[in-house]
């Protein structure tokens, strides 16, 4: 998933590049798409990129464990000789 929002993102801004006076009018599909339909397709596949990467990213796993509350570890001893002896429910 993450490769393919790399790739979508990466051709569309190809496309972008690509629509430009200078550069569109060396390729020979010019006479066939005229350059708004291929920024505008540049455009899409680069937020089509992007959304995938986005949705990836946001993927969080859950832990199967449900607490009610949260714990907070019980220490012994003082300074840096101390140590966790156990956690309690805050």
């Amino acid at each position: 998933m993450k490769l393919l929002g790399y790739g979508l993102s990466g051709v569309g801004l190809g496309l972008i590049v690509a629509s430009s006076k200078n550069i569109y009018s060396k390729f020979g599909f010019a006479n066939f798409i005229s350059g708004k339909v291929v920024l505008i397709s540049g455009i899409l596949m680069v937020l089509v990129g992007v959304f995938f990467l986005r949705s990836v990213n946001g993927r969080k796993k859950k832990s199967k464990v449900k607490q009610s509350k949260e714990e907070v570890p019980i220490y012994e001893g003082e300074g840096k000789d101390r140590k966790i002896v156990g956690y309690q429910k805050a």
